[in-house]
């Protein structure tokens, strides 16, 4: 296995991509989280790439500085409706995630290709689906 291959499963931490979204979404249920989470994402991407392009081309750089701010702050506003701990609290490398769960959440539903193989969308829906039981005959 290259060192590259080691490093990515490492990281990984034996997961799939649609694991780890899959378990992000479990954690953001409440719909002001959700709402507080959808627009607090893309402001952080858009303040580091805003931060890059000041440092560049000497533009202000408090604009960044706002635009990062405001988008944590919104994401922790969600977590105090959610009622539960930022998932980075546990384990830092869900601080990657959320930029993955935005781009499928604006894509549309989460992972549909998965939920047709039976994968792990039932872990992102509000109420899990339950394997039906065997009858047995006596």
């Amino acid at each position: 296995m290259s060192l590259i291959a080691r490093l990515r499963s490492g990281l990984a931490g034996g997961r799939s991509s649609e694991q780890w979204i899959a378990q992000y979404a479990i954690s953001h249920q409440h719909p002001v989280n959700r709402a507080c989470h959808t627009l607090g994402i893309p402001l952080i991407v858009v303040s580091i790439a805003w931060f890059a392009i000041a440092w560049l081309v000497s533009a202000p750089l408090w604009i960044a500085v706002m635009l990062f701010a405001g988008g944590w702050a919104l994401q922790f506003i969600g977590h105090a409706f959610e009622g539960k701990r930022p998932e980075f609290f546990h384990d830092w490398r869900f601080l990657f995630v959320g930029v993955r769960w935005w781009i499928a959440k604006m894509r549309g539903p989460l992972m549909s290709s998965a939920s047709r193989s039976g994968g792990p969308v039932s872990a992102i829906s509000a109420r899990p689906r339950r394997r039906a039981r065997r009858r047995t005959t006596r």
